[in-house]
């Protein structure tokens, strides 16, 4: 049975990496061990996560200014690790969906925020480009995709003394970008990398070490550097399956060959979306996501209908996030051409049988 997986995370992964990764719980490199049950201190993961680094550098073509953390936590960690670790005084941000205002919150607790823009009043449908970061700033955050509204950052600022930090948690790998205008990146890994469980932490090292504070040893970048991410027991599984899936990334030709795939994805099934007299998309074109497509009927009285059509076609995920309602088509990395074209086969039958 075919089953087409447009979750927002945790969510579709390749199936060569789930194959592997499943034989490795059975018996993970002919030990007659479990990867569930290896030692985060042997040789044998300690080659994993040496191997997950070097992909991390190759992918992104980081030179070795740049440390690549595996931590734990999610992005939601990362929320207070970041003003933890930057912040002095004040910071920059850009509130630009849900995650993002989340982000703002927590920085608030350890300093001044200055939200530069806010798509709040609008319901974040769009992203303004119109905005100037402060030279006094210690930093400047923004979230490169928003998973719950649909919108992406296409562009980013450019700034030689500010240091950018972005939140790539749901399109981190997704396309090509110079890596090296931001000095932190982090993105939580369910979405186009891993399972859930692991997040991943891409930071200049010269940002570090210039706070006078003591900051809690978890919380403390230098000391995860400085033990290679094992500080503590790490998640063993999704540091191996994030491996696994750069190796993918790489046999697929990269990033630029994939971000032509996202674009290809993303295109067709926005195009069905206008061209459909029953459903809408409420993302200004320029700021829309290719990563996560939402949508909604214009005629609510029509969900239960269009309910009933996909869930009867083996479609999952597809239903809205809480806070917002209507669909959200997640067309990750690893979600088939053949998954998209089949969600518009379903919208026009739905349009043909309703409109």
């Amino acid at each position: 049975m075919k089953v087409h997986n447009f979750n927002a995370g945790p969510s579709v992964l390749p199936k060569e990496v789930v194959r592997k990764t499943a034989q490795s719980v059975i018996n993970f490199n002919s030990t007659g061990l479990s990867l569930l049950e290896i030692s985060h201190r042997s040789i044998d993961f300690l080659e994993i996560i040496e191997k997950a680094t070097l992909l991390v550098r190759r992918v992104m073509n980081l030179n070795d200014d740049y440390a690549i953390l595996f931590l734990q936590g999610g992005a939601t960690l990362q929320f207070s690790m970041v003003p933890f670790n930057l912040m002095n005084r004040k910071a920059a941000y850009l509130d630009t969906g849900f995650w993002a205002h989340n982000a703002i919150k927590e920085a608030k607790k350890f300093g001044e925020v200055k939200v530069l823009f806010s798509g709040k009043n609008k319901n974040y449908t769009y992203i303004s480009k119109n905005y100037h970061i402060p030279c006094d700033m210690d930093y400047f955050h923004c979230t490169s995709n928003n998973t719950i509204v649909g919108t992406q950052m296409k562009i980013f600022p450019k700034t030689s003394s500010i240091p950018i930090v972005c939140d790539m948690s749901s399109d981190i790998f997704s396309r090509k970008l110079d890596f090296c205008q931001f000095s932190l990146i982090y993105a939580s890994a369910q979405k186009n990398v891993s399972s859930a469980g692991m997040t991943i932490v891409i930071l200049k090292k010269n940002i570090l070490g210039k706070l006078k504070k003591d900051i809690p040893s978890y919380m403390d970048y230098k000391i995860h550097i400085q033990n290679n991410s094992i500080l503590n027991t790490p998640n063993v599984f999704s540091i191996y399956t994030s491996m696994l899936t750069l190796k993918w990334i790489e046999n697929q030709g990269g990033l630029s060959i994939l971000e032509k795939k996202n674009q290809y994805k993303a295109k067709l099934l926005y195009d069905e979306i206008d061209q459909n007299n029953l459903f809408e998309n409420k993302i200004h074109k320029k700021n829309r996501s290719n990563m996560n497509v939402t949508f909604f009927l214009k005629e609510k009285n029509l969900e239960k209908e269009f309910n009933k059509m996909w869930k009867k076609e083996n479609i999952v995920g597809l239903d809205g996030h809480r806070h917002l309602g209507g669909y959200r088509a997640s067309i990750y990395n690893a979600l088939p051409l053949e998954s998209v074209l089949f969600l518009i086969e379903i919208m026009k039958e739905f349009e043909r049988k309703f409109s």
